[in-house]
């Protein structure tokens, strides 16, 4: 019988050339691990880690005390690619696996293809302004940054959190379970109250990915997994703000902007447990570049204020683009989004491109 190492290896042979996924793949190290971890609790599962020093971070090595093998490092944005874009692999540029036109977002590019493309079932990511999230839209996968210090992070300005990338709810629930001291799940009790704010408030969303985040969010209503509740949110433009904190130049209007957004959310969260969104205002664009819109408009107002926030597929646009639909919840209640994750897969399952089925 082949062990799960040995076949994570082999898909990542046979789909990588194409997809462009790892920079390195550890096939020695690998089996070797798995043998010595096979008597403790995750007993040899495969993973990959966001970059070369992605085996360095706190989660990887939780999970590989746990028994989870590290079979290789993912692809990042390469020197001079802009950051929200590509990633970079050993076979070259990284491609989205249900368009190869279109990128797969950044910064954890490789780590969202990966899983997309089942070579992997959870590999690592961070996010500082969208880095776990968008990629996980973009390639229809499970992507969760955690809450801002809850889990130890190298970025000294507080906006980078670990995150995963995953097959499913479910299975990145495996990563929280093991890299996370004293968690326990908190399964949702449904309905979940929630609101929908499409644009944030401040940010135009593209017709299309407007469309397949409401009738995933209708179909979720319909479902009974949330029940609907009216209440406007409306965000500053965090732009200006992530860019002070990011290079250390807050001003006192910058720091109004920061302070105008924890409140709108400290007050929608007072109300309802849940808010939902698109990840993106936009499908995945070419390898040329975003253009003028960023990625990251619906992302970043989150690593700013600090909370827990999810994607989960919520479908596709008419040309074979998926969308994510982004859950948010309170600060510290990472489970508790989790949990509301797993009843949303129930009605939103995840799927995998076809030629990688």
């Amino acid at each position: 019988m082949t062990s799960g190492v040995a076949q994570a290896l082999g898909r990542i042979a046979e789909r990588d050339p194409e997809l462009g996924a790892f920079t390195e793949v550890w096939p020695d190290k690998a089996l070797a691990r798995e043998r010595e971890a096979r008597e403790l609790p995750l007993a040899g599962m495969p993973f990959a880690v966001k970059g070369r020093a992605g085996i360095r971070s706190h989660p990887a090595r939780r999970l590989i005390a746990a028994g989870a093998v590290p079979v290789g490092a993912t692809s990042v944005p390469g020197p001079g690619t802009p950051w929200q874009t590509w990633g970079l692999g050993a076979h070259g540029r990284t491609v989205n696996p249900w368009r190869p036109d279109r990128t797969p977002g950044g910064s954890s590019a490789g780590s969202a293809v990966a899983v997309a493309a089942g070579m992997v079932e959870l590999a690592t990511g961070s996010d500082g302004a969208g880095s776990v999230r968008i990629p996980a839209a973009w390639c229809g996968v499970f992507g969760l940054k955690t809450t801002t210090g809850l889990l130890p992070s190298p970025d000294r300005t507080g906006l980078a959190s670990p995150g995963v990338l995953a097959c499913s709810a479910a299975r990145a629930e495996t990563y929280l379970r093991h890299v996370l001291d004293g968690y326990v799940p908190r399964p949702a009790r449904l309905p979940v109250p929630a609101v929908l704010s499409p644009g944030l408030g401040f940010a135009s969303v593209d017709p299309e990915v407007a469309r397949v985040v409401r009738e995933a969010v209708d179909r979720l209503a319909a479902a009974g997994v949330v029940r609907m509740v009216e209440h406007p949110l409306t965000l500053p433009d965090p732009a200006e703000a992530w860019a002070a904190v990011r290079g250390n130049a807050v001003t006192p209007a910058t720091r109004r902007v920061r302070e105008a957004g924890d409140r709108a959310l400290d007050a929608l969260f007072a109300r309802v447990p849940l808010l939902l969104a698109p990840v993106t205002p936009t499908p995945p664009h070419g390898h040329d570049g975003p253009g003028e819109v960023y990625s990251t408009a619906l992302t970043w107002s989150f690593n700013l204020s600090g909370h827990p926030a999810a994607s989960v597929s919520a479908g596709f646009t008419p040309d074979g683009c998926p969308v994510g639909l982004q859950l948010v919840t309170d600060r510290g209640t990472d489970a508790e989004l989790l949990g509301a994750a797993l009843a949303v897969e129930r009605v939103l399952p995840p799927s995998r491109p076809r030629r990688f089925s």
